[in-house]
């Protein structure tokens, strides 16, 4: 699991802030995460720094069918 907002105490249960990643994309969020700490984001740059697919979106929907 990946914490969308980087931050491993906030775990709500109805887990908004977790998204599923493979491997490979699980690392490649970690890595643009750093980059932004370490060098900032530019004006140019309108992509967040966490990723775009959440699988728990509708997750209280799909609990109650």
């Amino acid at each position: 699991m990946h914490h969308r907002d980087h931050n491993h105490d906030n775990n709500p249960q109805d887990g908004s802030n977790w998204e599923l990643l493979c491997l490979y994309c699980h690392d490649n969020e970690h890595q643009r995460f750093e980059e932004f700490v370490r060098y900032g984001g530019s004006s140019s740059d309108n992509k967040s720094s966490s990723g775009t697919f959440n699988p728990f979106a509708d997750l209280k929907n799909m609990m109650k069918q």
